[in-house]
């Protein structure tokens, strides 16, 4: 079997190195689902910290492979994304905790709910960074838009107080409840149940409420995303790049949301330094056309980053300690 069309080049990468991404990616929730997952458990605190160091890893290794194939700079530009979109999806811990809470979602089930919303994520995500990717492409002046939002973005997030969102509230709830019929309690792992409707008497498909919340799992992600996909196409606009720092974020999301579901208080000023990040990736691109540069250097890029970052969460755990010791 003839397999050279695999060396043609799409979106820039060769397509055998795609096809490679996307059978790791599967491979690995296969082996998560499959095997660590077959059977409904909740997952402690231990698991937890174990199953995203092993997806930390993953990622660091697959930009191990990205700096040796590709080059040092694409190799700098996957990790500093990498590193951004891992911190984003730290703050969408705190909105799936709401979400949790508000359908009061067993923890048992809360794993089953992530892994659907993650499969979710990887095409969505594929959707948003293929047209980010071709306006850049077609109209390089979108750019500078993504970064003045960026940095518009990360200066409202430190000058504005933000409300904690009422789910009870929220628009699709009100919808999904007006427009479908909807079960008030639980029916195990299942998404749809078939129950006798109270007004026909007639048996009827329902929607659960772990439904309605792999529903606002997912439209969390899309609304973060905004954030997120601008933020590395201001690092790089290599879509492959793009595309696979941002999976590799959100795949170990699952395993780290039981470790910080329970301690996110402690990240308290955390969001603080992701603003600060947010402000430095969009505002690189106008300093270096200022400077006269091609690009920001990478390397300086990614350890700005990572030292932000760095501050934020030291910082944090050190205020959050001295607050909970007795005065």
């Amino acid at each position: 079997m003839d397999f050279s069309f695999m060396s043609v080049m799409w979106l820039g990468t060769p397509l055998w190195l795609w096809a490679s991404f996307f059978a790791l990616v599967i491979a690995i929730l296969s082996f998560d689902l499959g095997i660590l997952h077959k059977e409904n458990k909740e997952i402690n605190v231990a698991e937890s910290v174990k199953l995203s160091a092993f997806y930390i890893a993953l990622g660091l290794s697959f930009g191990g492979f990205v700096w040796w194939y590709l080059g040092a700079e694409s190799g700098l530009a996957y990790m500093t994304g990498f590193v951004v979109e891992k911190t984003l999806a730290l703050d969408n811990v705190f909105v799936i905790a709401l979400i949790f809470s508000f359908f009061a979602v067993p923890r048992i089930y809360q794993h089953r709910v992530l892994f659907w919303g993650i499969l979710g994520v990887i095409v969505l995500r594929a959707i948003m960074i293929g047209v980010g990717a071709t306006l850049v492409a077609e109209f390089s002046w979108v750019l500078y838009i993504f970064a003045a939002f960026l940095v518009f973005t990360g200066i409202k997030m430190l000058v504005m107080k933000e409300a904690e969102p009422d789910v009870s509230d929220n628009m699709l709830v009100r919808f999904m409840r007006s427009r479908f019929n909807v079960t008030e309690e639980h029916h195990g792992e299942r998404f749809f149940v078939k129950l006798v409707n109270p007004k026909t008497g007639k048996m009827t498909w329902f929607i659960t409420p772990l439904f309605m919340a792999l529903v606002m799992v997912e439209v969390a992600d899309v609304i973060f995303a905004v954030d997120s996909v601008p933020a590395i196409f201001a690092i790089t606009t290599d879509p492959f790049i793009v595309y696979t720092s941002n999976i590799f974020a959100i795949l170990g999301l699952r395993a780290l949301y039981f470790a910080l579901a329970a301690m996110i208080h402690r990240f308290r000023y955390l969001k603080p330094a992701l603003a600060v990040v947010l402000i430095f990736i969009g505002s690189k691109i106008f300093v270096a056309d200022l400077l006269g540069l091609e690009k920001f250097p990478a390397a300086l890029s990614l350890g700005v980053t990572f030292a932000i970052i760095a501050m934020g969460v030291v910082w944090s755990l050190v205020k959050t300690r001295e607050d909970q010791q007795p005065a």
